[in-house]
């Protein structure tokens, strides 16, 4: 493998762990969907006069398929973000990037459940084990809180948006596939900040949270991404995906909780509990399960 592919598969995960931990940084300076409103707006700015052409291209397929577009921006650019960055005010960035890495497995059961996916014997046993994985580390490691309901709110916060995650995912089947990737993202760029809107507007008005004090640090952090793990993530993902195809950057977000670990230790002194590495082996063992391949059915 060559080490440009290696660096856009490695890349990812890297980045987006980043994110996690800068959220969980910003918290308590910016609100958190204020902070997914900005990070957003930026982008939208960075990457505008790039697009700008294209989008005029692909304006009659965004008009027709507007409802799919509006739907998809909602779940990814509206809840997704801003849940993620809500979590991070009471949840830890470790155990964000672990329930994070379930994504896999949370795709294959909202599938089954609401889009009539079949699911192998193999992708079931792989998901009981991500499953039990992300119970363990919700549980902290000890059952005794399964009675006592010790999760914390952050981790739940979690849960939803990557079920919401998932639905986006099993939705984009019907994106046409004459529109380009980057209208596609700049669409959504656009309909989910005009459906965060208002959530910003309530978060300030009822939200309880300090008038933002504009530092180099806040705004570092906003620029940091807007610009890092939003726009260079997804662009590393697009080339990865294209050099290797689908399955094989879907491994390496395996990565993202351990690189999680490693810049919360080193900036936020926050180390990693044996719990956690249990909950990373089920979750991985589990998504290495759901893509091992059938075995082939003999011939009378």
């Amino acid at each position: 493998m060559r080490a440009s592919t290696l660096a856009v598969l490695t890349l990812p995960p890297l980045l987006w762990a980043s994110n996690a931990i800068v959220g969980r940084m910003a918290a308590g300076a910016i609100p958190p969907f204020t902070l997914n409103f900005l990070r957003w707006a930026l982008a939208l700015v960075i990457l505008y006069p790039f697009v700008a052409r294209r989008l005029r291209e692909d304006w009659p397929l965004v008009r027709t398929h507007l409802r799919l577009l509006t739907v998809t921006s909602l779940l990814s650019i509206t809840l997704y973000n801003a849940l993620q960055y809500l979590a991070l005010i009471t949840s830890s960035p470790i155990n964000i990037a672990l329930i994070t890495a379930s994504g896999p497995i949370f795709t294959l059961l909202v599938g089954r459940a609401f889009f009539n996916a079949g699911i192998s014997r193999q992708a079931a046993v792989g998901a009981v084990l991500s499953i039990a994985g992300v119970a363990w580390v919700l549980l902290r490691g000890d059952f005794a809180n399964l009675t006592q309901i010790a999760f914390v709110s952050g981790d739940l916060f979690m849960l939803l948006a990557i079920a919401l995650w998932s639905v986006y995912t099993w939705l984009l089947r019907d994106r046409p596939p004459a529109m380009a990737t980057n209208t596609v993202l700049i669409m959504q760029m656009i309909l989910g900040l005009i459906l965060a809107a208002p959530m910003v507007l309530a978060e300030l008005a009822w939200g309880g949270y300090a008038p933002i004090e504009w530092t180099s640090s806040t705004i570092g952090f906003v620029c940091y991404v807007a610009i890092v793990p939003a726009l260079l993530g997804y662009l590393c993902w697009q080339q990865a995906v294209a050099r290797t195809g689908s399955q094989l950057p879907m491994f390496f977000l395996n990565l993202t909780p351990v690189f999680a670990a490693m810049m919360s230790i080193a900036l936020l002194g926050e180390f990693p509990y044996p719990y956690h590495l249990v909950g990373l082996a089920l979750i991985v063992s589990g998504i290495f399960m759901a893509n091992r391949p059938s075995a082939p059915t003999a011939k009378g």
